[in-house]
């Protein structure tokens, strides 16, 4: 189960974590407590050791960060899943800075010309060897190319996907162990949880992957005033390379300097939020790591800031499913619908679909309508999420991997946008817009997107039908088609027949419309001397495209 190099490491935060004073905490847990006694057969619990005055959710933090940064990024993670730790933890770990020394410049150096297979002297004009930033995964040196664009270049720190392999295989053991032994573990799904981290954490270590994400955000923002992405300089750019531009801007969290500058702090803060729920809602790709050290302002123009983002490697992504039952609660939540908050919970498979709507109902009014009693602009969005989410850990709910991104992007938004402005009605800011989004939803610009998406792809296939259905049949009369049904089957075939012969209706309606329309205005084209054609010819018009939509319209029901 373990080899030497586990083995040693497991010693070594065994160790921290008795330094920290949490092996009380070990022990008193439920996979634990039947050997509870034997820490007092533990060598330090033999003389009485000084009660620490740090809480637990501190001596936690301080054990993660002595640990090291994958502890800290893994401990980051977790403090956006309050519904898996208590409160007092989750804001402790909240604090985690990822904060850690630099590697030397000439090792810089070293893994640059060895991703180029070059000196470094034949890319870069100049390379300053002393970090502009450094961080668990990679560190930021400034550079100018040869043809005298400024730049960033991130390295990928030496040896580090060996120190994470080391520590995810490690976290996978104590996971599997709490999914077994813990009476929370298979609701929970503690190794989920860690799959979950790996794969945000492998992919941080692929920065062609980050460049990748970059672009694609710089494309769903050109020319926005809004937010500016940098531009990725891709010939430049290796697996453990990432060449940037260089921007130039104020720190987001450098409330002070935005004031002397005169930046206009409540847009500021509206912006923020526009800048989130464009990305979840219009191009389901979020920027899912916005702390401030990844935010920064262009004040050029102090009364239109525009904000500047960096470091691409956590983007989150939502399927149209999650989008439109996320846009539906927060929707029915404004309208105090609370029955509608617990369908689209059963709905979308987020709680068992034999919870009873009634229970789940009440349990949300009676945590929810306290809030209401508070101004809008004293509610916290992200702490709506928290309080769904916990309450429905009563009722079973599994924990949704898709939606730990989200919230956590949704609290770093929220608490910078109150940072920037006290005053910020996070909620009047953002219902127009998730309005206006699932109007566009469910409105005839829908159905003309729909058909516009989906036409080319019925036009290809078309061609095809014929020769199918012919195939089909020569099977069947060859008697080479076995068909077995079921009820369930059967019952699904029922429903697409009913559905099929509603848009064969809709189709011929829409069809007869058209041709008579073609036909009576061939009769008689409209002369000026002829006014009760007017009204004819709006008629029959109003009659194409009624034809037109009753053929195309989706009937789904």
């Amino acid at each position: 189960m373990f080899g030497p190099a586990q083995l040693l490491r497991l010693l070594h935060i065994n160790r921290v974590l008795v330094r920290r004073g949490l092996d009380d905490i070990i022990f008193a847990t439920h996979l634990f407590r039947p050997v509870g006694f034997l820490r007092h057969l533990l060598p330090w619990n033999w003389v009485p050791r000084q009660q620490s005055a740090l809480s637990r959710g501190a001596s936690i933090r301080l054990a993660l960060e002595d640990l090291g940064p994958i502890f800290v990024k893994f401990g980051q993670m977790l403090s956006t899943r309050r519904d898996l730790l208590p409160d007092d933890i989750a804001l402790e770990l909240a604090k985690l800075q990822d904060q850690v020394p630099p590697f030397p410049g000439e090792q810089a150096r070293t893994i640059v010309e060895k991703a180029y297979g070059q000196p470094l002297e034949t890319v870069f004009d100049d390379f300053g060897f002393k970090p502009l930033a450094s961080a668990s995964i990679a560190q930021v040196h400034v550079a100018r190319l040869r043809s005298g664009r400024e730049v960033v270049v991130k390295v990928l720190r030496p040896g580090i996907e060996k120190i994470i392999r080391r520590d995810v295989e490690l976290l996978y053991i104590i996971a599997n162990l709490a999914q077994h032994y813990w009476k929370e573990g298979r609701r929970l799904r503690p190794v989920e949880v860690v799959a979950e981290y790996e794969k945000t954490v492998f992919d941080e270590l692929d920065l062609i992957r980050e460049a990748a994400n970059a672009s694609q955000l710089r494309h769903n923002f050109q020319n926005s005033p809004i937010l500016y992405v940098p531009e990725v300089f891709w010939p430049e750019t290796r697996r453990n390379v990432l060449v940037m531009e260089r921007i130039h801007g104020i720190p987001v969290g450098d409330i002070a300097e935005l004031r002397r500058r005169g930046v206009d702090l409540k847009k500021l803060s509206e912006r923020g939020v526009e800048v989130f729920f464009t990305q979840v809602f219009r191009d389901s790709f979020f920027h899912a790591d916005m702390h401030p050290g990844n935010i920064f302002v262009n004040a050029t123009d102090p009364a239109d800031p525009r904000y500047i983002a960096v470091d691409f490697g956590i983007i989150g992504t939502l399927n149209p499913t999650d989008q439109h039952y996320l846009a539906e609660n927060f929707l029915a939540f404004f309208h105090r619908d609370y029955r509608r908050v617990a369908e689209l919970h059963i709905e979308s498979g987020w709680v068992p679909a034999e919870t009873r709507v009634d229970e789940f109902e009440s349990a949300i009014r009676t945590v929810s309508e306290p809030i209401f009693d508070r101004p809008l602009k004293d509610i916290s969005f992200g702490g709506f999420l928290l309080t769904l989410f916990q309450t429905a850990r009563r009722f079973n709910m599994e924990v949704q991997p898709q939606l730990v991104l989200l919230q956590k992007t949704l609290l770093n938004i929220e608490g910078l946008g109150r940072q920037l402005d006290p005053e910020l009605d996070l909620w009047k800011t953002a219902k127009p817009f998730l309005e206006n989004w699932m109007r566009d939803r469910v409105g005839p610009r829908s159905v003309i997107n729909r058909i516009k998406y989906y036409f080319p792809r019925w036009a290809d296939q078309t061609p095809d039908l014929p020769n199918l259905i012919y195939g089909l049949l020569r099977k069947a009369n060859a008697g080479e088609v076995a068909v077995q049904l079921h009820k369930q089957e059967m019952e699904q075939l029922r429903r697409e027949l009913r559905r099929a012969n509603r848009r064969n209706f809709h189709s011929v309606v829409g069809a007869a419309l058209i041709v008579s329309a073609a036909v009576l205005l061939g009769f008689d084209a409209p002369r000026p001397g002829n006014a009760w054609q007017a009204p004819l010819l709006t008629w029959l018009l109003g009659g194409v495209g009624v034809g037109l939509l009753l053929g195309a319209w989706p009937k789904d029901a």
